[in-house]
């Protein structure tokens, strides 16, 4: 998953690794600071905010090493100790973030999750927050050996295909599928009705295609329920209520979750097989499956923005919301110009 990104990064990365604590099962940088995305200029993607999460096995003792090294970079909650920070970083999409602090010359935002948090995610889309993010192109810096965190993220992008699939028409182009995929982890998120540039998901997607496919070209070439014309940038899918059937049953169990309490009237208990075999004949599958990503995405989105004014403290909370009001404006702007 390690891609190719903006000039000079490898050492620029390095060297704010090199700030925090080591005891890391996962390390990676994401965003616009990595790589470029559509109306902006080299220079611009240098100067962006650099984005950070990195995955820890005990959080408690990672955030009381931190503390020590890098105390200035919490908010008031540093008075509360590791163990109260610990706490309050479980609520929501399960990862703590500190936000708008200088390293190197940079403002990097990082977020720290447990490996068993950041596994349940990847496994079974209980937030997709941290899971979205690792849908679309990323740097990792450092991973260990952990063999069920690799199999999470590796199976976390096939469920992406899957839940893509079930959305898109027979027939499509390939930027069509990676558009899908990276705009999962936005549906349904509050802030991009306010805070968020109305075209951010095309701005990801159009100039990081050939980063798109080295993602998923294996899982594409290996899915037996695709023809992947992949000299002519085309897929063809099986959408038959079988093929669709086939889909469903292998989507993450919270997703399946969210479309059957969506499907199933109240106080009529059905097995999970039955209804989504419902589904699968229903016209709107498509439709039914994209209201249940929205379902996971908004609820965790609303709990992960409010605990930023803890995590990031009143002034932080208001100059980072500001900046990406500032973003979502200029993006409007661009597109009615």
């Amino acid at each position: 998953m390690a891609l190719p990104v903006l000039s000079s990064s490898a050492v620029k990365f390095r060297r704010v690794l090199a700030q925090f604590p080591q005891e890391l099962s996962l390390a990676f940088a994401y965003g616009s600071g990595v790589f470029r995305q559509a109306g902006a200029s080299a220079e611009h993607g240098e100067n962006n905010m650099l984005d950070f999460v990195f995955a820890v096995d005990d959080a408690v003792s990672w955030h009381m090493t931190n503390l020590l090294k890098n105390r200035s970079h919490y908010s008031f909650l540093k008075y509360f100790g590791p163990k109260k920070i610990t706490t309050i970083q479980r609520y929501g999409a399960g990862i703590y973030y500190n936000t708008l602090v200088p390293c190197n010359g940079r403002m990097i935002k990082y977020g720290v999750i447990s490996t068993d948090a950041l596994i349940e995610d990847l496994f079974h889309w209980k937030t997709l927050y941290v899971a979205g993010r690792l849908q679309k192109p990323v740097k990792i810096l450092a991973q260990n050996e952990n063999s069920k965190l690799q199999a999470a993220l590796v199976s976390n992008l096939k469920s992406a295909v899957t839940a893509a699939f079930l959305m898109l028409p027979e027939s499509f182009s390939e930027e069509d599928l990676y558009m899908q995929i990276a705009g999962l982890s936005y549906s349904g998120d509050f802030r991009m009705i306010i805070g968020e540039d109305k075209s951010k998901v095309q701005n990801i997607v159009k100039p990081n295609v050939a980063h798109f496919q080295k993602l998923y070209s294996n899982i594409l070439q290996d899915c037996p329920q695709v023809v992947y014309k992949h000299h002519l940038g085309r897929l063809e899918i099986d959408k038959s209520p079988e093929g669709q059937f086939t889909q469903l049953m292998a989507l993450p169990k919270t997703l399946q979750q969210k479309i059957t309490a969506l499907v199933n009237p109240p106080g009529k208990n059905r097995d999970v097989e039955e209804i989504l075999l419902q589904v699968a004949h229903d016209p709107d599958c498509g439709f039914v499956v994209n209201q249940g990503i929205s379902g996971i995405v908004r609820s965790s989105s609303i709990v992960q923005s409010a605990k930023t004014i803890l995590t990031a403290g009143a002034k932080k909370s208001i100059t980072y919301s500001m900046k990406k009001l500032y973003k979502m404006t200029k993006g409007g702007l661009k597109k009615t110009s």
